[in-house]
């Protein structure tokens, strides 16, 4: 289904405000990051950056329509216009950024490469995976990253590809894998849905260089940089100290100043930046709630926390 156009001069933000949602495509099911709940509800860190650009737009978290993509169908899907934004734990590369039309509006997650193998197997390297066979998902830069690092190695591994991640996670899991490949962050919701998550285990080594982020279509500025600056609006909140509880009672000043210079430009409400973090938190919030150690994926910060705050996360000033 073709999203509905407002008029042949119209925009994505002026379909989206007349349409009173946004469509946006995200992964089948990938703990952490987007899946439903036993309510049939979506959550994860993806699911509310899509909720946070509702918020910044229409002022309703709620009005999100959800459009699970696989990896091989993704950047269609927005290329077609089926979808306004495409958040799905997607790496920003060349070919994809230059290559097919699409734009990639910031890093919202710094990941790389990894593998996870049952823990029974003792080992502790990739390198010590000569011969095996390893499950990946098509459709990604997977599996010829892991290509490249054994072929580096002088080692021989086969690949047993699968259009859908359940599918290559089944596999794993009834073992015609020796080896499950993916990005760390993705291995580590696939470990979680796992019947005995403690059985396996993800190898430290990080063999590929991964920014993860929203996208969206090149051909609207204007889109373009609304969905980029509530990116760099939950990074600039948790920065700046603002969070759920101090907007909700009305304490951040802060965010009515940075709300008040910054909508104009963008075609948004002086209270644009208020609502978000009032709806999803800021940056920090989001990535707790989601991905933090006291959630199923138990994973650290890391080089995903503030540059203040020994990472490398940093948005430009939102003035």
């Amino acid at each position: 289904m073709l999203l509905a156009t407002t008029g042949a001069r119209a925009g994505t933000l002026e379909d989206v405000k007349a349409r009173g949602t946004v469509v946006c495509g995200v992964s089948e099911g990938l703990g952490g990051f987007s899946e439903k709940d036993a309510a049939g509800t979506w959550r994860g860190f993806d699911v509310d950056f899509c909720q946070a650009v509702a918020l910044a737009v229409i002022g309703d978290a709620a009005k999100v329509d959800y459009v699970p993509l696989s990896a091989t169908d993704r950047f269609k899907a927005l290329a077609d216009k089926k979808v306004d934004l495409l958040a799905r734990n997607s790496t920003w590369t060349l070919s994809r950024d230059a290559g097919q039309g699409l734009e990639f509006v910031g890093v919202s997650y710094f990941d790389g490469q990894g593998f996870m193998v049952p823990a029974l197997y003792g080992a502790t390297s990739p390198l010590q995976l000569n011969g095996a066979t390893i499950c990946v998902v098509s459709g990604t830069t997977t599996q010829d990253n892991a290509a490249a690092y054994f072929d580096k190695a002088g080692l021989k591994v086969s690949f047993l590809p699968f259009a859908e991640r359940q599918d290559a996670r089944k596999a794993y899991a009834d073992g015609q894998c020796d080896a499950y490949t993916a990005d760390r962050s993705a291995l580590a919701g696939e470990r979680a849905d796992l019947p005995k998550p403690d059985g396996h285990m993800i190898l430290n080594d990080v063999i590929s260089k991964e920014p993860l982020g929203p996208v969206v279509r090149d051909d609207d500025a204007k889109w373009v940089n609304l969905v980029r600056w509530v990116l760099f609006g939950l990074i600039e909140a948790e920065e700046s100290g603002l969070n759920q509880s101090n907007v909700a009672t009305g304490q951040a000043t802060e965010a009515k100043r940075l709300g008040a210079s910054s909508g104009p430009l963008l075609g948004l409400p002086d209270d644009w930046l208020a609502k978000v973090i009032g709806g999803v938190g800021n940056s920090g919030e989001i990535f707790e709630r989601n991905l933090g150690e006291e959630t199923p994926m138990q994973l650290a910060r890391g080089i995903n926390a503030l540059w203040t705050q020994g990472g490398i996360l940093y948005a430009p000033p939102l003035q």
